[in-house]
């Protein structure tokens, strides 16, 4: 009795392993769900089976439990490649899909969509980067009158919310398109409001309400005179704040003389914020979202070197909070670079470009640690050059 159950222990503990094609349909979606991002351009190669699965509605809402994916960051540049997305957890360069229409240039992004528009019309294209999948925004609504220049195109929330700001200081407009309703609301004007009233509601670490920033890539406190990319020219972020209701937001763009507008959508007010620098200096700029919170990011020059400097306004003040180590941003120095920055949980992505250097560095802001990214060399053994990044959440659920 005792041998015959040690021999079926033993045949039991020789029985062969099961692999992945022993589980049923809905635990592999689940684990395949699990796997890296630029996994999921390979899974209708392995076999049939995982083929299908990766064709199967459940398989997408087994994507949709996964709680959260690491950022890419879709690289921007003015030659032509095919498109590229930083992959921040396995440190690597991949493949994303094509531009959703001709013309088209990235502007914005939120989640895992990005927004696209066409400089000739003023079109407005969502798409989903990992997919392919995009649709096309009804025409926005006019300002009565002759068009007003535009400043900034955001995007936030969810469902994503698209805003446009027009105008020149003092008369600001702004236009919102909802996805959950898919029209658009405004345009409607925004007066002048006394900057201490506006700060109770300055943006703050934490919250799940949207608050956004956006910067016009235009003005003389640019210390370089190259044109700016036309992705950048209404760059955006977005960040938390705990003062917001739903749909509501701050928004945040640089003027011409080089002041930060804040412009407040629901009570539909602005007001302009202390200089960082004076005047006369000569300086890059950018603003960036990490964590919930709004930073300014400078590239200015100093006694002989550059510095770039990553700056909060809390308190009524601008505050640094962290800035590139001097043996790496020296580089900089004399080579009226430009940088566009982007930032997705604590990290924050810095391109720096001019006629001379270029490079991408990637910031911890919560521990202010800094690298530089690898060189991404294309086939022809040439290293591509970025001029800007936007990220998004790589995910195959995300609808348009």
């Amino acid at each position: 009795m005792v041998a015959a159950a040690a021999a079926a222990r033993s045949r039991k503990r020789r029985s062969p392993p099961r692999g992945l094609g022993d589980l049923h349909d809905d635990v592999l979606e689940r684990v395949l769900a699990r796997l890296p991002p630029a996994s999921f351009f390979r899974l209708r190669a392995v076999c049939r089976r995982w083929s299908a699965a990766a064709a199967s509605p459940t398989f997408l809402h087994a994507c949709g439990r996964v709680p959260s994916r690491d950022p890419w960051f879709l690289m921007l540049s003015d030659r032509p490649h095919p498109p590229l997305a930083f992959d921040a957890t396995d440190r690597s360069w991949n493949r994303c899909r094509a531009a959703p229409a001709k013309g088209v240039v990235p502007v914005a992004s939120s989640g895992g969509l990005i927004l696209y528009r066409a400089p000739a019309t003023g079109e407005l294209v969502v798409a989903n980067p990992l997919t392919g999948a995009s649709r096309a925004l009804p025409v926005p609504p006019e300002a009565h009158g002759a068009p007003r220049r535009l400043h900034a195109i955001a995007m936030y929330g969810s469902p994503y919310r698209v805003a446009l700001f027009a105008g020149e200081l003092p008369d600001l407009s702004m236009a919102v398109f909802d996805s959950s309703r898919d029209s658009w609301e405004g345009p409607v004007a925004l007066s002048r409001r006394h900057e201490a009233m506006l700060l109770p509601d300055a943006p703050s670490q934490g919250g799940a309400d949207d608050t956004v920033y956006f910067l016009s890539k235009s003005g003389d406190v640019v210390a370089t005179n190259m044109q700016r990319s036309a992705s950048k020219q209404y760059s955006s972020v977005v960040a938390a704040s705990s003062e917001r209701g739903d749909g509501d937001a701050v928004a945040y763009f640089l003027s011409h003389s080089g002041t930060v507008v804040a412009c407040d959508t629901a009570r539909r007010t602005f007001a302009e914020l202390p200089r960082i620098l004076p005047v006369y200096f000569e300086y890059s700029i950018d603003v960036v979202a990490c964590n919930g919170a709004a930073y300014a990011v400078v590239l200015a020059e100093y006694l002989d070197t550059a510095s770039l400097r990553v700056w909060e306004f809390a308190g009524g003040a601008w505050r640094q909070v962290a800035a590139m180590p001097p043996a790496m941003s020296h580089a900089f120095y004399g080579k009226k670079a430009d940088i566009n920055c982007v930032g997705h949980g604590d990290r924050l992505m810095v391109c720096v470009s001019s006629g001379e250097a270029n490079g991408c560095f990637m910031c911890d802001v919560s521990s202010n640690q800094w690298e530089e990214l690898a060189k991404c060399v294309n086939g022809d053994g040439e290293v591509n050059e970025f001029l800007a990044a936007f990220s998004f959440e790589p995910r195959l659920e995300i609808s348009v």
